[in-house]
């Protein structure tokens, strides 16, 4: 008995199975920058500039800034209807490509500064960064490389005059969790009194390297957007739809802002060099500026849903713009809409019934990636195949028949985007019924479906590497 007891401990050691190593990185991998811009989600685009108050969409650059005089601004009330609609940032239009600055910058008259607004002291993107920071959301900045007010646009010295000022936007207002530029670059302008056509080589003129050295530095946390990233891509539409396919990785050297191509962007590459992921923008009314005539075309709960589901849901972030009116507000139409938006979201995803319940797996890698990891509601955690296995499934067992109308399939993105293909299915009456089928899953997935009554849910998968599945969950 006491030779038994001593080889007891022995005995429960040498049953127990031994840990396993996680497997290895597949492909390319998103940074810790990367990673807290996608769990973001959803956020918010604000046009608010001078062409608010000429009822333009691009203005040309002449406008005098005594033009720029918002009645009642108030930043607190954009944040306040963002946090509504569960938005985690805002990105401001500090300069747009008519060039007048939100801030007062020391480089040019063509400001706040020389505006009647609080007689030339105030500042837009302070007043901004403080709402955002007292009530918990990220700020972030676009800056239009486009200037069609600067007499040098077109020339070597611009690009110090507009260095100077990405650099007053990233040390003056804290932290900035996205820089972005787009691709309008060059064509008619007023330049200073030029009045004149402007081009410019798009993919060399800008020195793009150095720029992005410039943010990499000041704000080394920040994502830059533009069609090539390098942190975020544009998603090569205006509509908020991501790809049916939409890889977060891309072949991004063959990519610039304003690039020709940019329809490969909606999809990304299987083959991607590097991890670009794709920012879905598209604005809330037709216009992404404020117009008087467009109150009553404020995009509807079902269509704002519908690009919900189709950016979010098609592992992409969703930047929703806000033309805040000429007041310096969120517009009642579009405050109005985007709590509807907000209170639908949150309803979709209030219970998951996939909680809780057991779960199989066809493979598992062993001791720490089990498939209940996949339950857990820890995105830390994933259950994972072993190396050889490319095409597991797992089985979820309600116990009784159940109602779902939702799917939400997550891969662990640290180590890279595996899954190429994903079949669901469904157990009824002692059989099992194709229910719904995709590609890629990436950071998050959605699937939205009539609401049916299931037993069992099935999810077959397969991966260009070992699988790696965070969440899934079930509504």
């Amino acid at each position: 008995m006491k030779n038994l007891l001593l080889s007891l401990p022995f005995l429960l050691f040498a049953c127990a199975k031994p840990p396993v190593p996680p497997p290895a990185p597949f492909g390319p991998v998103p940074s810790e920058a990367q990673l807290n811009w996608q769990q973001m989600e959803f956020n918010a685009f604000v046009h608010f500039n001078m062409n608010t108050f000429t009822n333009q969409e691009w203005g040309t650059g002449a406008e005098p800034p005594k033009l720029f005089n918002p009645t009642a601004l108030d930043c607190r009330q954009w944040v306040q209807v963002c946090k509504e609609a569960g938005m985690g940032g805002i990105i401001l239009t500090a300069k747009h490509h008519d060039g007048f600055c939100l801030w007062p910058s020391e480089f040019t008259e063509h400001s706040v500064k020389n505006s009647p607004w609080k007689d030339g002291k105030g500042d837009m993107v302070r007043e901004l960064a403080d709402a955002c920071r007292e009530q918990g959301l990220k700020m972030g900045v676009y800056l239009s490389p486009w200037d069609r007010n600067h007499a040098g646009y077109g020339k070597t010295a611009y690009l110090d005059y507009f260095r100077n000022q990405l650099k007053e936007l990233l040390t003056k207002y804290g932290d900035i969790f996205e820089v972005w530029f787009d691709g309008a670059n060059g064509g008619t302008g007023y330049y200073g009194g030029a009045n004149e056509t402007r081009t410019v080589d798009r993919q060399n003129y800008y020195d793009w390297p150095t720029t992005q050295q410039i943010v990499k530095e000041l704000q080394p946390n920040a994502v830059i957007f533009s069609d090539a990233g390098p942190g975020c891509r544009w998603v090569g539409n205006e509509e908020g739809f991501a790809g049916e396919t939409n890889w977060s990785t891309l072949r991004r050297d063959e990519f610039y802002p304003g690039s020709p191509n940019y329809q490969e962007l909606t999809t990304g590459h299987a083959d991607g060099t590097h991890w670009v992921p794709a920012e879905c923008d598209v604005s809330i009314r037709p216009g992404w500026y404020y117009h008087p005539e467009q109150d009553t075309a404020v995009k509807s709960l079902e269509k704002l849903t519908d690009i919900y589901y189709n950016s979010v849901g098609r592992n992409g972030l969703l930047l929703l713009n806000l033309p805040v009116d000429a007041r310096g507000l969120v517009n009642e139409a579009d405050a109005q809409r985007l709590k509807e938006l907000g209170k639908a979201i949150r309803a979709d995803f209030a219970n998951d019934l996939a909680k809780g319940k057991p779960i199989t797996a066809t493979d598992e890698r062993g001791r720490g990636f089990e498939a209940k990891n996949a339950l857990d509601e820890n995105r830390n955690t994933y259950w994972a195949t072993g190396d050889s296995i490319l095409s597991a499934s797992v089985e979820i067992d309600f116990g009784k028949k159940t109602a779902i109308s939702r799917l939400v399939l997550q891969e662990y993105i640290r180590l890279g985007q595996r899954v190429s293909a994903f079949r669901v299915f469904v157990f009824n009456n002692e059989k099992w019924e194709p229910l719904a089928s995709g590609t890629t899953v990436g950071y998050k997935r959605i699937l939205r479906f009539e609401k049916q009554e299931a037993e069992k849910v099935k999810i077959e998968f397969d991966g260009r590497a070992a699988l790696c599945i965070s969440t899934i969950g079930v509504y």
